[in-house]
């Protein structure tokens, strides 16, 4: 960011406090989320998933993603080699949705 700008940036800052216009704002006093997954990601998406996320639409992806995670830990915790192949193949299964999954909306937000 160049010096000027971020002295402006800086000064609004500094003005919207003494205002006041920064009191009472949802999630003030509590720590900031994690967000470092979206340091591989364009801002338009990031700035999109997390609008659809407080909404309570996640894509289909990160639905996916959860049941994926779920089912490794499902495989670690196992005892025996059924259990073992069963969850090993769920994960193959979760593993291409999944893939599928980002595949098109890459594909859906290609120019």
């Amino acid at each position: 960011m160049p010096q000027s700008l971020g002295r402006l940036v800086e000064r609004q800052i500094q003005k919207a406090l003494a205002e006041g216009k920064l009191q009472g704002l949802k999630g003030e006093g509590e720590p900031l989320s994690d967000r470092s997954g979206e340091a591989f990601t364009d801002m338009a998406t990031a700035v999109a998933v997390r609008i659809m996320a407080e909404a309570g639409a996640l894509p289909e992806e990160f639905k996916i993603k959860k049941l994926l995670t779920a089912a490794r830990e499902t495989f670690r915790g196992a005892t025996n080699e059924d259990e073992k192949r069963v969850a090993m193949s769920l994960i193959a299964d979760l593993e291409q949705r999944y893939n599928i999954a980002v595949e098109a909306r890459r594909r859906f937000m290609a120019p």
